[in-house]
Formats: C-alpha cells, sequence, structure tokens
C-alpha cells in the first residue's frame, strides 16, 4: 500500500498504472517500494517503463502508455 504523500500528478499516474495493469501488480512492484522510499527518486521514471509487455512481447501501445505515465508522475504541479 501507498505510505507516502504524493502530489496529484505522481497519485494520477499511480492511478493509470494500477487501472492498467491491477492492484496486485502495483503491490508486487518495485515501482510501489521505490514510491514508498522516496517519491522523488528519479529511477521511478524507469520503473514504470519496466511494464510494457503482454504475453511476453514488447507492446508499443504500453510502451507510450507507460512514457506517458512516467512523465506525468514527474510533472510539476502548480
Amino acid at each position: 500500500s501507498l505510505k507516502v504523500q504524493l502530489n496529484e500528478n505522481q497519485f494520477n499516474a499511480l492511478v493509470s498504472f494500477t487501472y492498467n495493469l491491477g492492484i496486485g501488480n502495483l503491490r508486487r512492484s518495485t515501482l510501489l517500494k521505490k514510491v514508498n522510499a522516496n517519491p522523488s527518486d528519479p529511477t521511478i521514471f524507469n520503473e514504470f517503463l519496466k511494464w510494457n509487455k503482454a504475453g511476453g512481447k514488447v507492446l508499443n501501445g504500453l510502451t507510450k502508455r507507460r512514457q506517458a505515465e512516467a512523465n506525468l508522475y514527474y510533472e510539476p504541479t502548480n
């Protein structure tokens, strides 16, 4: 579970990720572990990008979706 305070964009990026991949995958992910350890960790970006496969194959649509989520996660809020 989420143990840290996030800004709106960070939260929304994780909601998008979870909607697509499910809460179970988020709970078991290194992505969530890194977010809970330090939400500003720059390596979180690459954790989003690791989730771009279906049936063991990289899918362009999933790559674009994960890139958009990672970009949103790091987009400053006003």
